[in-house]
């Protein structure tokens, strides 16, 4: 039985890891990549920062009229105020996720944006001339879903070094993504292959999901395969008369290099591969990130379709806004008017003046997230610390950390001047962390605040992995020619 289970072993590794090995060198090669260059994105700051500043003389139509225009009969996840090329506009997102656009000056609804509307509004957006290529559903850079309900999408190609293009929506006119040359060369060969991100897969996410679970899932097989016969054929002890790597292995060459750095990285790479299958959270054990509607709602502590009337006269004199969000905290108005530089300021509505929130007032609105549980402890956090911290995306700092005791030991985390709740973490949450984040990017602070030591560790551990996956091609790739 021993005997026959050992053939299999050696069966199972051999075959799954000519496979296996190509899937894991792509993988570690493509890792590297995406340690510099993330997929393309629109950031806030970048979008914030072409935004033209808004035109407030030209306000006319008041928030409630908006709602009443866009049809809403409740209050919107969101709702701001910007330009739109040259006309002021309000932005609505309504409860199911749909986007809905109004024009500030006259309150007509806008759901549709033809061609040369979209060039001009990228033009304006860039700063330099535009020219408009298509109109589609999408491509390759605008694939993941959270895109579908502004779709299409009129690409926009602006006259730059960079090979810039625009992505402008054909419901909204809203710019919503933005590509530059090199970006997109670097993530053919990063984030496309690493995610398995081609577009007839993952634009449908039930069939990506089983592509990179089955994908994954036997590669973790192999490892585990591999491990078991490296061991097996490790000898501490009995040197081998013709062996290699100082004896302990009897193999020579690539077959040398595989079994050596197998073992180096063995426990590494069978945790980065099932941290890999774990990052599209099968079976749903995982919680999401963020607190759903109806507890944002409760905490907003309004729900009519309404906003009082801004003081736009007191506002126009802060010049420089890019962007002004209409929320509620408890039941109170506020406006958070944010700069071409990214500072945002809560004011009054009413005044026009700025607003100071008191913590235990908002340590009050977050009880409402939760009505079932209580508040177990709160604190302003100041320092990143395991499960809020910037690496590749910034965290706010200082931000007021609300605990409950729920039985998931659930936290809220609360931005102290503008008072809207960013982000949410769970018992659950904080196992992904560990069992995702810390296993898959080693996004440890000490390591992320020291950039080079973060660097160094990534690159020293991919070396690794990429010794063991592109020896196991060659040995495989010399199997399949025999």
């Amino acid at each position: 039985m021993w005997r026959k289970t050992k053939r299999w072993l050696y069966l199972i590794h051999r075959w799954m890891g000519i496979a296996g090995c190509l899937l894991i060198a792509m993988w570690f090669g493509s890792g590297l990549v995406m340690m510099y260059v993330g997929f393309p994105a629109l950031t806030d700051a970048e979008r914030l920062a072409a935004l033209p500043a808004i035109d407030a003389s030209r306000v006319v139509v008041a928030p409630d009229a908006a709602m009443q225009a866009a049809g809403l009969d409740q209050y919107p996840r969101g709702l701001r105020l910007e330009m739109a090329g040259d006309l002021p506009v309000y932005r609505m997102i309504d409860g199911k996720g749909q986007p809905h656009t109004v024009s500030a000056v006259d309150g007509r609804v806008i759901d549709r944006v033809d061609a040369d509307t979209a060039r001009a509004t990228a033009q304006r957006f860039a700063g330099k001339p535009a020219r408009w290529l298509e109109t589609a559903e999408r491509d390759q850079w605008t694939v993941p879903n959270g895109l579908n309900a502004w779709r299409p999408l009129h690409r926009i190609a602006i006259d730059d070094d960079a090979g810039t293009e625009l992505y402008v929506s054909a419901k909204t006119g809203e710019v919503m993504r933005d590509t530059h040359r090199a970006e997109r060369l670097w993530n053919w060969l990063g984030s496309v292959p690493h995610w398995l991100y081609f577009t007839p897969i993952r634009k449908d996410p039930p069939l990506w999901r089983q592509v990179v679970l089955w994908t994954s899932g036997p590669c973790v097989v192999v490892a585990i395969t591999g491990i078991w016969i490296g061991w097996l054929r490790l000898r501490v002890r009995r040197r081998f008369a013709h062996g290699s790597m100082a004896g302990a292995s009897p193999y020579h060459g690539w077959m040398a290099w595989h079994h050596v750095a197998g073992l180096i990285g063995s426990l590494f790479l069978l945790f980065w591969l099932i941290s890999g299958w774990l990052s599209v959270n099968p079976n749903q054990w995982f919680n999401g990130r963020g607190f759903d509607g109806a507890a944002l709602q409760r905490y907003a502590g309004h729900h009519a379709a309404s906003f009082p009337a801004p003081a736009w006269q007191a506002i126009r004199q802060g010049d420089g806004a890019r962007e002004i969000r209409m929320n509620w905290v408890g039941g109170a108005p506020v406006l958070l008017v944010a700069s071409g530089e990214g500072n945002t300021q809560a004011l009054d509505p009413r005044s026009g003046l700025p607003l100071q929130w008191d913590r235990g007032a908002l340590i009050r609105s977050a009880a409402t997230l939760l009505p079932a549980a209580s508040i177990a402890s709160s604190d302003v956090q100041t320092e990143p610390d395991a499960y809020w911290y910037s690496h590749h995306n910034p965290r706010q700092l200082p931000v007021l950390r609300v605990g409950f005791d729920d039985t998931d030991h659930t936290w809220a985390y609360i931005h102290p001047t503008t008072g809207q709740v960013i982000g949410r973490s769970d018992d659950s949450r904080r196992a992904y962390r560990w069992l995702f984040n810390a296993v898959h990017s080693y996004d440890f602070v000490t390591l992320t605040h020291h950039r080079p030591w973060w660097d160094a560790v990534m690159w020293a551990l991919s070396i690794v992995g990429l010794v063991m996956s592109v020896s196991g091609v060659v040995v495989g790739w010399r199997r399949l020619r025999r």
